[in-house]
């Protein structure tokens, strides 16, 4: 008996050397992504599913395919689909939220009401699936509790990813999505989701505090239409560029944040030698960054 016929497998296409260099350009180019030689396996292994959809023999033709103008935009964001890496948590970096809930936000909003202010824009630029822009309402709600009526509060998240700013806008997470340690995190499970099957789903009272839309950080018009920021979350995100595009997308951000605002970025992420812009301000296993 033939067990291929039975239980046949695909054969994975070999991405060439040449080839590979050709898609990273055009991805780094409209993305800002850079994947260096060593990551050849990854965009691989990635496009391979890709390759078959649009009936690409090879990734030589696959190249040719994502070349046409005609095409190329929808197609790459396709490609970001596969190759971008949404890997998050309800109140992930725990002593950075402490920070941001206890002693930030209500440092902000006593400049802000100073200012003759009652507004406050938070941003988390690349939200991934959700979890880090409902975390941030959650912590808005329980902040200003009765004082919600009383301020203006927009929260956003955006992501390069179509799918999965599909999955945050539905606001249903498995049991990896609540992996923290954090104090009074049950608590906030209880009380601001609702079992749905295995899953748990965001009540509606913290979904209709958040917004997701598209955005390309390598698009710095983009960006700078986002005005008067006083909370910027891009954590974990400036590792996949280089030092050109993150300069570029560290000044773009100061440019849109108010006087008072904070930066906030992933644990083994910093700006040195990126911006000298900011200051830094150290906090109990935390640094952020202040734009005075």
């Amino acid at each position: 008996m033939d067990i291929s016929v039975i239980n046949p497998r695909k054969v994975m296409k070999t991405l060439k050397l040449e080839t590979f260099r050709v898609l990273r350009d055009i991805i780094y180019a409209n993305s800002g992504i850079f994947f260096p030689e060593n990551k050849l396996y990854l965009l691989e292994g990635r496009l391979n599913k890709r390759l078959d959809e649009v009936g690409a023999d090879s990734f030589e033709d696959y190249a040719v395919y994502l070349r046409k103008s005609s095409i190329q935009t929808e197609e790459l964001k396709k490609v970001y689909n596969l190759i971008t890496i949404n890997e998050t948590y309800f109140f992930r970096h725990e002593k950075q939220l402490y920070a941001f809930e206890k002693k930030i936000l209500p440092e902000v909003m006593e400049l802000r009401k100073k200012e003759g202010k009652r507004s406050l824009r938070i941003w988390s630029a690349a939200a991934s699936s959700g979890e880090e822009s409902y975390t941030l309402a959650i912590l808005m709600k329980e902040t200003l509790n009765g004082q919600m009526g009383t301020w203006q509060v927009e929260i956003s998240g955006t992501d390069i990813s179509q799918k999965i700013l599909a999955k945050a806008r539905e606001g249903v997470f498995g049991k990896n999505s609540f992996r923290s340690n954090m104090t009074n995190y049950t608590l906030y499970q209880n009380k601001y989701f609702v079992p749905q099957g295995d899953s748990l789903a965001v009540r509606d009272e913290i979904k209709k505090l958040v917004s997701f839309d598209f955005l390309n950080l390598n698009d710095v018009n983009a960006i700078r239409a986002r005005k008067s920021v006083d909370f910027l979350f891009c954590r974990n995100v400036l590792i996949y560029f280089d030092m050109e595009v993150k300069k570029k997308i560290i000044r773009a951000f100061y440019d849109i944040m108010n006087h008072g605002s904070y930066l906030f970025l992933g644990e083994a992420e910093s700006l040195h030698g990126i911006s000298s812009a900011f200051k830094v301000e150290h906090f109990p296993g935390a640094f952020i960054y202040k734009k005075e």
